[in-house]
């Protein structure tokens, strides 16, 4: 239960705070946007910052679906049944406590019903070195979800070509994720893998030089916060890479809104 307390816990802060790392990158655009469209959204949004952080209230209207990345350490001793319990669980107190929109459906083709709990969530697992257990949560609103993207590239395409590739993916978004986006982006493995990898890579670093020439291709496009234009439609970019096969470089592509809400917890052995 005390497990399932600090997911709840964590999960409901998520909603209602971004990361500092993404604060003051919104801080520094608001500051740096030249162009008066951006600079009046960029306004905008740290008034909404604001307002939530003394009300309570969640960041944004589509408080998202639970996308949890596992890792559990070779020695901690915790089965995936366990973790799979304690998610499901802390996830859907936090739903209720946290006042999450109902936001999923049980069928996505046919009847489209609403489960009615907002679970239940998405979760990868994989093993890590160690005795830890490392939850990594995205609160994944469907804005941005909706622009992420897979390109299965040819192996000669190289670094340019993933450039090309991820600006493409953010070019056909325009401001539908509503800018100015944090972007993950996963290279190698297979077309599935690439995509867990996208969503991975928020939890990275993103200061290798290929991000940076991403960032860079992307603000070039003027899209703008709001999609309104300026010089900030993207604030991050972080990427992951693994092998893949010799005829094939998958890049895949998670967009991220403004609203860049995660949570990361760790239990050490013992404790869950």
């Amino acid at each position: 239960m005390d497990a399932e307390l600090r997911i709840r816990d964590a999960l409901i802060a998520a909603i209602r705070k971004l990361p500092d790392k993404a604060e003051r990158l919104i801080h520094k655009a608001a500051a740096e946007e030249t162009h008066p469209s951006g600079q009046l959204v960029l306004n905008a949004i740290e008034e909404n910052i604001r307002v939530s952080a003394e009300t309570g209230l969640p960041l944004c209207q589509d408080t998202g679906m639970f996308w949890c990345l596992a890792s559990i350490g070779r020695d901690s001793g915790v089965s995936m049944a366990k973790v799979e319990d304690v998610v499901i669980h802390g996830a859907g107190m936090a739903a209720v406590e946290g006042f999450y929109r109902k936001s999923v459906v049980c069928d996505p083709v046919y009847s489209r019903v609403n489960t009615g709990t907002n679970l239940p969530p998405v979760i990868v697992f994989e093993n890590i070195d160690g005795s830890d257990v490392v939850l990594h949560f995205l609160l994944k609103g469907f804005g941005s979800e909706n622009c992420s993207g897979v390109r299965m590239l040819n192996p000669t395409a190289g670094e340019d070509g993933v450039v090309a590739a991820v600006a493409d993916i953010i070019r056909i978004a325009g401001g539908k994720p509503c800018p100015p986006v944090f972007i993950g982006v996963g290279i190698g493995g297979t077309m599935d893998r690439a995509a867990v990898l996208s969503k991975k890579a928020f939890f990275s670093s993103s200061d290798d030089p290929l991000a940076m020439k991403i960032l860079s291709a992307v603000n070039e496009l003027g899209i703008g916060p709001g999609g309104l234009g300026g010089r900030f439609s993207a604030l991050s970019v972080s990427v992951i890479e693994e092998p893949t096969h010799i005829a094939g470089l998958p890049v895949a592509v998670t967009v991220n809104c403004w609203a860049d809400r995660m949570a990361e917890l760790v239990f050490r052995k013992g404790e869950l």
